[in-house]
């Protein structure tokens, strides 16, 4: 009998199934290829072939998903004895995707100024250091670079070139959920997306502090619908140095100087590394309801740095609260955001001290770490020479950071269309740091200080309101709106510190205890603190108009004012910008073609300013000086510090920008092409004067101007796309020229028209190395040129008139110095792919820069062979110099162009393999492990440790021997939904 039931229940089953036979085309009547047709419910599916047509059996009455991106998907009733004609409609997504802009949102279909938005997505994966390297390569013009393994380091962010020499600003401003702070505010596993301003029309709503772009950054948001989701990410790594300079071993520095052999063989950087571990947990809940939604976020990271003692931690957290009422009329928002940060340090008030690294390299390998009675083999009475190791333990000290941060937000809509809202924070950081050297510290044993301290704390609030009210109107098919606001933006900071030496013992003394010191008693100790308010007022408006979406237009002013420039005329600055747009594909002459979906032509002009560094400028202003001895007594002077200046004014920035965005072949070829022409008017810059009639001898002034220009692209291409297997590339590229057109001004005029900053360091001595000149792009290099070696190995160069002169007649005179190379690269490239099959996903990213030059510092000190400073040597010190001849040991160490080298790379930087689980039971909603490898390979012919270097301010490309030294890591991670 069950047998008999169950034949019957199978034959049903059998009888339900019917064969479903279709075409999926678009609204030209040309066939989809590839789309998925799946069964409603099931796994069961297929894809279309190259004519569009699919066959699949189904159950009866089933519903049927068909889907293909750059389409809206559809549902279709299953029929049999039928073939289904399914016509698909495009899918606006990539015009309907809101993009953040300045104080708002916006269409991206609707944009007419340079912003480029990242999804999460889309970011990089891996053990990242913060919101910087989630868009590494993905944002043409955009320069991240990460020239430091140091844990607790950074990124160093440039977009669009070197906009000043002398003004406050150097880096974009960055907006986290509309509130000032920085790449490493929030957790990178917190960000929602990122979109960044380019342009000077889409900054100039941000007035003075708009001139480098902006940055916003988007966290997770609350989402309400009877929800209760909660997320974990969390991954573990290890890392290793990326590359190693090929130093000499004990057995070839004994062979190449055996006058300085002491029998050991040390490793050196071997003894200052290990292999870290570093693990990141994040916890997400979210959940509400259709009147309060809520999201609450933990992140904990522990990392671990290649040097030991390179250790930072830091716990994050934020809830935010979001209520409607009154039918949606009125909504609250409330955020609580904290951040607490321990990293340990080896140098006062920073984290790793660099020269712990570069006393490992250039240690004699034949060396002992200790002696036999155990004390730390040092040698006092050689000139920065340290044992590495005794750095290390011989000196610590902690820094602790703390950040809370309070904002709310109240947002009314009286009448339809008309949004009023306001907005508010607060924010305070402290800062708190601790530092001691022993009595073995080198420092002691040199100076006889008896060991030395220092503590030091400073605190930062912030106070920041913003109103605003929009209007938003569609009459027929004119649609606009209008945006005004008011901003007030004020900032208190405060500092002091205390150094203290001469401690009794090393177990009662240091940091913890620092007022014993003798230097205190002595009047030798030294104390410091100091205490400024800025504050900033702006008010601005924005108004956007765009008719049968076809024609679009964008103006926006800012009036702004800011206590930097108090006492002056020209404290109040007026920032407008203007943009259009022109979706040429809704004209009539583009309805028939079938290659574009979307063609827009963009065209916009900003005008941007920049703070000084200082404030009160305007004003004569005064400072202590040092003690005179008057009337048997000893007097503090008072002494001119600056001379007023009321005409000082902003940088200004003007900017044109001229674009075209694309879409074509239903998204699956996308892509922007952008050129900009920026113009900074006004550099500010400390002008020479004579005294008298000055009070002191230089006045910040306005005078230069500075040109940056240059295109960039972004490619997105979908290449293949089936059910199983999907590929998305995309590529970006950029070019920036750079070139500093005048010093003076029609008041302040300059001696010269340049000046020489940055520095290199040699054999103990230091020169300059590099030349702002007008004419000349910022980042040249400045130093002598050599061109050959003679027949014993010396130098051969050339002087000012392009005469060869050989190195014992040569002077070394300045005006003999030319400009040797370059340290900003001129093109930077990025290539992203994205791979899928069935549950397994692949990342790929990789990036480079090129047209730059770099000055390697560790070439310039370990290829000498100058027997005075016997000291570790590279490998290379015996390779043939022009290939002829090995460096003369009578050749004195200096900084000239053999050691400036090609710096152009190509990096392979993030790998990421990850399987995706799905849903797992009743509660795993979804389970994805991955693998991946940061900083996986590079691609250079730079001799250097990493051909990432520095390439901010003024003297970018040049690689200390001093720094941390890059890392590539590896990571395993999993992200689970609950």
């Amino acid at each position: 009998m069950k047998e008999q039931l169950g034949n019957g229940i199978q034959s049903q089953q059998q009888q339900a199934k019917i064969k479903v036979t279709g075409k999926v085309v678009d609204r030209n009547g040309e066939p989809v290829i590839g789309a998925s047709i799946k069964e409603e419910g099931s796994t069961n599916g297929t894809i279309t072939d190259l004519d569009g047509n699919f066959s699949l059996e189904v159950t009866k009455k089933a519903m049927l998903e068909v889907s293909f991106i750059g389409f809206k998907p559809e549902r279709v009733l299953a029929q049999a004895n039928k073939t289904l004609q399914i016509t698909m409609r495009e899918d606006t997504e990539l015009l309907d995707e809101v993009v953040v802009i300045g104080y708002g949102t916006q269409r991206k279909g609707d944009v007419t100024s340079a912003v480029a938005s990242v999804k999460a997505d889309d970011f990089v994966k891996g053990a990242v250091k913060d919101v910087g390297q989630l868009i590494q390569g993905k944002v043409a013009g955009l320069a991240i670079t990460n020239p430091s393994g140091d844990p607790a380091g950074g990124t160093q962010i440039r977009l669009r070139g070197t906009n000043t020499i002398g003004g406050a600003n150097t880096n974009p401003l960055i907006l986290i959920d509309g509130v000032p702070g920085d790449l490493s505010t929030v957790a990178p596993e917190d960000v929602e997306s990122v979109d960044v301003l380019k342009d000077g029309s889409a900054a100039a709503i941000y007035g003075t502090r708009g001139t480098n772009g902006v940055i916003l950054i988007t966290t997770k948001q609350a989402k309400g619908g009877d929800i209760c989701a909660v997320d974990y990410s969390g991954y573990i790594s290890t890392s290793m140095l990326a590359n190693k300079l090929d130093m000499l071993d004990g057995r070839e520095f004994a062979a190449l100087y055996p006058d300085y052999d002491y029998g050991y063989n040390t490793d050196w950087v071997d003894e200052i590394t290990r292999t870290p571990v570093s693990h990141v947990h994040n916890l997400s809940l979210m959940g509400g309801n259709s009147k309060t939604s809520y999201i609450a976020n933990i992140n904990y990271a522990d990392l671990q740095g290649t040097m030991k003692k390179s250790d930072f931690e830091n716990f994050r957290g934020r809830v935010e609260i979001t209520h409607r009422m009154f039918d949606d009329k009125v909504r609250l928002k409330f955020g609580v955001f904290g951040r607490k940060s321990q990293m340990e340090s080896t140098t006062s008030g920073g984290s790793f001290r660099g020269a712990v690294y570069s006393q490992a390299t250039r240690r004699n390998p034949t060396e002992p770490i200790r002696n036999e009675d155990g004390s730390w083999y040092e040698n006092v009475n050689k000139f920065e020479y340290e044992n590495p190791l005794a750095l290390l333990y011989e000196a610590g000290g902690n820094v602790k950071r703390t950040e809370l941060r309070y904002n709310g937000s109240i947002t009314y809509n009286p009448i339809k269309d008309l949004t009023l809202s306001a907005m508010f924070s607060y924010t305070r950081k402290n800062m708190n740091r601790g530092y001691s050297e022993t009595q073995n510290h080198i420092s002691a044993l040199r100076d006889h200080k008896d060991g030395w301290s220092s503590v030091g704390s400073s605190t930062e609030m912030e106070k920041l309101m913003e109103l605003t009210a929009q209007y938003n109107k569609n009459i027929n098919e004119h649609t606009f709106s209008i945006m005004g606001g008011y901003t007030y933006d004020e900032t208190d900071y405060e500092d002091l510190y205390f150094d203290n030496y001469g401690f009794q013992d090393d177990y009662f003394g240091g940091w913890h205890n620092i007022g014993i010191g003798s230097a205190l008693k002595e009047g030798k100790a030294s104390a410091g603190s100091s205490k400024t308010r800025t504050n900033l007022i702006g008010f601005f408006g924005r108004a956007t108009y765009s008719w049968k979406n076809r024609y679009l237009f964008m103006a926006a002013l800012r009036y702004e004012g800011a206590s930097q420039l108090w006492g002056t005329d020209n404290a109040w600055g007026l920032f407008p910008s203007v943009s259009f747009g022109w979706r040429i594909t809704e004209e009539s002459f583009m309805q028939h073609q079938n290659v574009f979906d979307d063609l827009k032509l963009r065209i916009g002009y900003g005008v941007t300013g920049s703070q000084p560094a200082k404030s009160f400028l305007g004003v004569a202003m005064l400072k202590y000086g040092s003690y005179a001895y008057v009337n048997n007594a000893w007097i503090q002077t008072i002494v001119p510090a600056s001379n007023p200046n009321p005409d000082l004014r902003w940088e200004e920035k003007k900017e044109t920008n001229i674009g075209l965005d694309w879409v074509s072949w239903n998204g699956r070829l996308s892509g922007t092409i952008d050129y900009y022409n920026r113009l900074v008017d006004g550099l500010i810059y400390d002008y020479a004067v004579p005294t008298p009639p000055n009070l002191y001898n230089t006045t910040t002034a306005n005078g230069g101007k500075m040109r940056n220009q240059g295109v960039e692209v972004l490619v997105n291409v979908i290449p293949v796309q089936t059910k199983d297997f999907e590929w998305s590339t995309a590529a970006t590229f950029s070019f920036n020229s750079n070139k500093l057109e005048s010093l003076s001004g029609s008041i302040f005029k300059t001696e010269y028209d340049y000046f020489d900053t940055g520095s290199v360091e040699y054999a103990g001595q230091v020169a300059s190395s590099h030349r702002v000149q007008v004419g000349e792009s910022i980042g040249n290099f400045y130093g002598f040129k050599v061109v050959d070696v003679d027949s014993e190995g010396r130098w051969i160069y050339e002087d000012r008139n392009g005469n060869l002169v050989n190195y014992k007649d040569f002077t070394h005179a300045p005006e003999d110095k030319h400009v040797i190379g370059n340290g900003l690269p001129k093109y930077y490239a990025g290539w992203n792919n994205n791979f899928r099959y069935k549950n397994f996903d692949l990342a790929i990213t990789m990036r480079g820069a090129f047209g730059f030059q770099i000055i390697n510092g560790a070439r310039m000190n370990y290829e000498n062979v100058k027997n005075s400073r016997v000291e570790n040597r590279l490998k290379s010190v015996n390779d043939l110099i022009f290939g002829k001849h090995t460096l003369s040991p009578e050749v004195e160490p200096e900084f000239n162009s053999y050691y400036v080298e090609d710096g152009d790379y190509w990096k392979i930087d993030n790998i990421t393999l990850g399987y995706n689980f799905g849903k797992i039971g009743k509660y795993i909603k979804s389970l994805r492990l991955y693998a991946s490898v940061l900083n996986a390979l590079t691609i250079t012919g730079y001799k250097g440790i990493d051909p990432e270097v520095p390439t901010d301010g003024l003297t970018p490309g040049y690689d200390t021997r001093d720094r941390y030294p890059t890392s590539r890591s590896f990571t395993f991670g999993v992200n689970v939904k609950f």
